[in-house]
């Protein structure tokens, strides 16, 4: 096999190059085709996972996060390089249990949270604008501007709740008074 081509330091460009198919980074093939059925046990395999794609360059990393497999993916959500978390965002595989589970993860990353709360394809599953509300770590203006598409059983939720800054909480007090003004005259 011959080398792969220079690899640049920038994740980005990578990022193009996976895209594109002309990256020449190979990847085990385990970790990027979705296993017919579900291994047994879980923990050993997670954990040899695991320490395979730490041991893995950035440009390795850069191509699983685009093409990997559901385990891979959940490792990679994980990676202590933000660009490649993005990068796991843009896998054409990516599931809505998936982006559903990262928004209500309380450690999911602010910036995956951000990314989320931006997308018009993500946003149109209720379920995500709720967890993206109801999840403290997911930046207040971006709760705010999803707070007004919920429905008045979820506002009146989110309004006693402690468990959302009181910014949030307030707003939905505001727009629940609002809807049962109009509704009751």
């Amino acid at each position: 096999m011959a080398d792969p081509p220079e690899k640049p330091d920038d994740v980005a460009a990578l990022a193009e190059q996976v895209a594109a198919g002309t990256d020449g980074i190979s990847v085990p093939d385990d970790l990027v085709l979705e296993p017919a059925t579900p291994p047994s046990s879980g923990a050993p395999r997670e954990k040899a996972l695991w320490a395979q794609i730490r041991d893995m360059n950035t440009g390795e990393r850069t191509k699983l996060a685009l093409r990997g497999n559901k385990d891979a993916r959940m490792i990679l959500l994980r990676d202590t390089n933000p660009q490649i978390q993005c990068l796991v965002l843009r896998n054409p595989r990516i599931s809505e249990e998936e982006i559903l589970m990262l928004g209500k993860d309380r450690n999911t990353d602010e910036e995956i949270l951000s990314i989320l709360a931006e997308s018009r394809d993500w946003t149109k599953i209720y379920g995500l604008r709720i967890a993206l509300v109801e999840n403290a770590r997911t930046p207040v203006a971006k709760a705010l501007r999803l707070l007004p598409t919920l429905g008045e059983k979820d506002l009146a939720r989110l309004a006693r709740s402690k468990n959302v800054p009181n910014v949030v909480a307030v707003t939905a007090r505001r727009l629940l008074l609002q809807i049962r003004e109009r509704r009751g005259g």
